[in-house]
């Protein structure tokens, strides 16, 4: 079927959808996770066949995100049993007032009606996706990348086996069959039918939806996140905050790619972090990090080598780590402004008054003190799951959960009233 017929199904589905209550939409989701977990042997066959035609076209990194496990399937289930535990963000009253004359004004969250989904080489973006929408009344268009297409197939194939099972209409939940450019085009330009689309991938894939688009759109950012390591941080502690947001799985947007170390802590951190990632990784068979390193850090870093002009501006998404040293907490400040994509930055620090200052100053969507940048995730944030990472600062910023996914209506209730 074509891609604008896949969305008109999708649209009509979308009022029985918005029409059910919080218990139909929660026993939808309950079977849903079951067709999952029970579709778990055609799903896993189904990314066999993805991961084999993938394999030496794309990076081993790239590889893991494309994998899918029996884990892996049990987890997509969890958050889609996780979001029917969440309040129904639908058709609430978020304000009320009555005028003089008695005239009852009311605001109403509503869902926004069928959301496009266009993402690349993740297969559990399917189910989240899904799951998300169902909760908060919507529809949804999903268009995955041609390297998971038979795996989005298959799950889009159990959660729609979930969703008739329940009584909804299984096209709240369609997969467009078409993986060309043409088809993400089509969605781009479906104005009157698709209500938001989300792009989630590579820089590429979010210019051309910000560019091209004539429906409404959020820009969900790359990930070039830092990590600052300040003069006054516990060397302990950055140390394995470091190591956690490089290396825990460097192929997600919420990885560290930029560290920035203060000048006067660097000559005992830098050598202990090194060990850290690169000597004792091989020790342990692991692949170890590659360090692109300004002039200073060089000094410390021996395995290093210079950071090249683009370095401080590229989204790695593998085993690579560039270097910044700086003399102030408003030096390190400057430069998370100057190339951060306003993902998620953090500070490690032992001072109050520069933490204070950084997260007052560092305009990302996620700005962390003594923690990891991996937290910046929907799961972790108790959304259940996420649609995406918004980096824009209109209607959504950050991890998108089912309130991203409504709007609001006013209501306005009067007895003859008349102007």
């Amino acid at each position: 079927m074509n891609t604008v017929d896949l969305i008109k199904k999708a649209k009509a589905a979308s009022v029985a959808v918005a029409l059910a209550t919080e218990d139909e939409k929660n026993a939808a989701l309950l079977a849903m996770a079951d067709e999952l977990v029970r579709s778990s042997d055609e799903i896993l066959e189904a990314n066999r066949l993805d991961v084999e035609s993938a394999r030496g076209r794309i990076s081993d990194i790239m590889i893991d995100r494309l994998l899918l496990t029996k884990e892996r399937i049990d987890a997509m289930a969890k958050g889609v049993r996780d979001a029917a535990s969440l309040p129904d963000p639908a058709w609430r009253t978020l304000s009320s007032s009555v005028r003089a004359d008695g005239l009852k004004i009311e605001k109403v969250s509503v869902p926004l009606g069928v959301v496009g989904i266009i993402y690349e080489s993740r297969p559990n973006v399917t189910s989240d996706a899904a799951a998300l929408a169902v909760k908060s009344g919507n529809a949804c268009v999903l268009r995955s990348g041609k390297e998971a297409h038979r795996s989005s197939a298959a799950v889009v194939a159990a959660l729609r086996r979930g969703l008739e099972a329940a009584g909804l209409p299984a096209d709240a939940v369609v997969l467009v069959e078409d993986v060309s450019r043409e088809s993400a085009t089509e969605m781009m330009k479906a104005r009157g039918l698709i209500d938001l689309l989300i792009p989630r991938g590579g820089a590429g894939l979010i210019r051309s939806c910000i560019e091209n688009a004539t429906v409404p759109c959020i820009e969900t950012g790359t990930g070039i996140c830092h990590v600052y390591v300040d003069r006054d941080a516990d060397v302990d502690r950055a140390l394995k905050i470091v190591e956690n947001a490089k290396t825990s799985r460097p192929s997600v947007c919420n990885a560290e790619e930029v560290l920035v170390v203060h000048k006067d802590i660097m000559k005992e951190f830098l050598p202990r972090l090194e060990k850290l990632l690169v000597a004792d990784r091989i020790e342990k068979g692991l692949v170890p990090v590659e360090f692109r390193c300004d002039e200073d850090s060089l000094q410390y870093i021996k395995s290093g080598r210079p950071a090249g002009d683009s370095d401080f501006d590229t989204e790695f998404l593998d085993y690579i780590l560039a270097v910044k040293t700086v003399s102030s907490v408003a030096e390190a400040i400057e430069h998370v402004s100057r190339h951060s994509t306003g993902h998620s930055d953090a500070i490690v620090t032992e001072n109050s008054e520069a933490a204070k200052l950084f997260t007052s100053l560092v305009d990302s969507a996620a700005v962390y003190v003594n923690a990891s940048t991996r937290f910046t995730d929907g799961g972790e944030f108790g959304l259940g799951c996420e649609m995406g990472i918004s980096t824009q600062k209109l209607h959504a910023r950050g991890p998108m959960g089912l309130e991203e996914l409504t709007s609001y209506k006013y209501v306005v209730t009067g007895n003859g009233n008349v102007r």
